[in-house]
């Protein structure tokens, strides 16, 4: 079960279809106020509520900045190295090794050592956090430079986790572990300054940076809600706001920055019958969605591109999968959606039929209907929620929205369809959303959907010793000409929108080539800091 790590995000917008980086369109309009131009004041989402302590959370959705990853991820999700100068695994994928670069020093001045980093791991494995790391069983430092890390089980996945957990120093994190989050020190490209809790945080650039050097000494990051945001941009007082699709806008001085990304909204459909518990004694499965018919029609039967266009004021793109365009993702799995003729023929066929005319279909007395619940809080998936019910309706199926808190959601997410929210640049995501073998434990597999095909798959790509041999496997569990896990296959999910993260960006400045963005929490549109720069 993944932990809340960070306060409520500002909602990000949504994806500009059929893109891959950025959108920066024109805008003919005066320059907003200059900045200085080695200093950045950034309105951002996501302020941590445990601080800036990789070994508890910080990092997993964009860049540590105050800490070195051993690798960090390349503008096409690759890999590049940082700390680390080389990596590679034993033959029985049992091992993995990096080699780190010898002249990485902490802040405060002392060495970056492979003690560090096998600290650094050893601690992380024992938090009840965002880093997931059960399938490591220790790390080991071999020397100043080599650490090795190994496994319980081979984890092809583990280059993914050494891109987002960054390093801290032993010597200062053994002697108050608590506090070290609080103000961290690191061997990243920026040093903390100062953190006062819900208004701002202040870095400096880290001057004895062992990589590229980033061109701004200063940056200030401000904790605003999205009105605030809003308001300091049009009063050109910042560099960059964070937004949201209801107040995008143009700006004088500014352009609307539009970064694709993988923070996807999807619902769930357990797939399974009504009566069954999970480990922990909650009720799991529901008598209306564990009919394959019901949810094909659902995912083929409804219109992406308008709820795009309503739901997200046109800030998004259709979602397919959980990991579009990731590396891992199959495309053959893409939705060829809009089909209500053919889908209420499909229905008819598996004999849901509305036998007394109150335009909601029924097989064996049981009605085609059922509750959506959806986080009360979040207006945007409210929108999705409702959307989705009113364009089913010409089915013949009754989706009733229903805000509720997270603690109801916790207790009723295996036999009630939700509207969640996912995305993360590690395939261990659909490993965790698929896998049989965890169903219904936190939450790993929330719709009971067992393919023992699709496990074999997943089994394969986690002990493939090359990535293609791996990312070829985790293609081939989502559709493999015959079964998967996809719409294609089991069809447990319906996958809507990923949405956009919107930026008011200041005209005079670049902000490189952004990555997609994972799900909306952390400081992502930073995680390439180093490539920003005034033009």
């Amino acid at each position: 079960m993944k932990k809340p790590f960070f306060r409520a995000a500002l909602c990000a917008a949504a994806l500009v279809p059929a893109l891959l980086s950025c959108n920066k369109p024109q805008q003919k309009a005066p320059a907003a106020s200059a900045a200085p131009s080695d200093e950045l004041t950034v309105v951002i989402g996501g302020e941590p509520d445990e601080g800036f302590d990789p070994c508890t959370g910080w990092g997993q959705y964009g860049s540590p900045l105050f800490q070195s990853t051993l690798l960090e991820f390349d503008k096409d999700m690759g890999f590049e190295n940082d700390l680390a100068v080389e990596y590679a695994v034993s033959a029985d994928g049992l091992v993995w090794t990096y080699r780190i670069r010898a002249d990485a020093r902490f802040t405060d001045g002392k060495p970056v050592t492979a003690r560090d980093v096998s600290f650094t791991y050893n601690t992380a494995k024992q938090t009840d956090s965002e880093v997931d790391l059960t399938r490591m069983r220790e790390a080991r430092a071999i020397d100043d430079t080599t650490v090795e890390f190994v496994m319980e089980s081979p984890m092809s996945t583990f280059p993914y986790i050494t891109a987002t957990i960054g390093i801290v120093p032993e010597h200062i994190y053994t002697a108050n572990p608590q506090a070290y989050g609080q103000k961290p020190v690191g061997s990243g490209p920026y040093a903390f300054v100062q953190w006062d809790k819900g208004q701002q945080l202040i870095v400096e650039r880290n001057e004895g940076y062992y990589g590229r050097m980033p061109a701004f000494k200063r940056i200030t990051l401000l904790f605003y809600d999205t009105d605030a945001a809003l308001a300091a941009a049009l009063k050109g007082e910042v560099d960059v706001a964070m937004t949201i699709p209801s107040l995008a806008r143009d700006i004088p001085g500014y352009t609307l920055l539009r970064c694709p990304s993988v923070d996807n909204r999807g619902i769930s459909l357990p797939a399974t019958p009504a009566g069954g518990r999970n480990p922990d004694g909650l009720p799991v499965g529901h008598d209306v969605t564990s009919d394959i018919a019901i949810r094909k029609a659902l995912i083929y039967g409804i219109d992406r591109d308008a709820i795009v266009r309503d739901a997200l004021r046109g800030y998004g793109r259709r979602a397919d999968s959980a990991c579009d365009n990731l590396p891992w993702w199959n495309p053959e799995t893409k939705v060829a959606d809009k089909d209500v003729a053919g889908q209420q023929a499909a229905l008819e066929a598996a004999l849901w039929i509305d036998g007394d005319g109150d335009g909601i279909r029924e097989k064996n007395g049981i009605k085609a209907s059922f509750d959506l619940a959806y986080p009360a809080e979040d207006g945007l998936r409210q929108a999705v929620a409702l959307q989705f019910a009113q364009q089913v309706k010409a089915l013949g199926i009754e989706v009733k929205p229903t805000g509720k808190s997270w603690d109801d959601i916790y207790r009723i997410r295996y036999e009630t369809p939700v509207v969640f929210g996912w995305g993360a640049h590690n395939p261990m995501e659909i490993y965790n959303l698929f896998y049989g073998k965890y169903a219904t434990q936190g939450f790993n597999n929330l719709t009971n959907a067992v393919n023992p095909t699709v496990d074999r798959y997943m089994d394969a790509a986690l002990a493939a010793l090359k990535p293609e041999e791996a990312l070829a496997n985790w293609r081939l569990a989502q559709w493999d000409g015959t079964t998967g896990f996809s719409s294609l296959g089991d069809a447990s999910w319906c996958w809507i929108v990923d949405i956009d993260h919107l930026y008011f960006v200041r005209d005079n400045l670049d902000t490189g080539n952004q990555r997609i963005h994972p799900h909306g929490h952390g400081f992502p549109v930073i995680s390439n800091v180093k490539e920003w720069k005034r033009k």
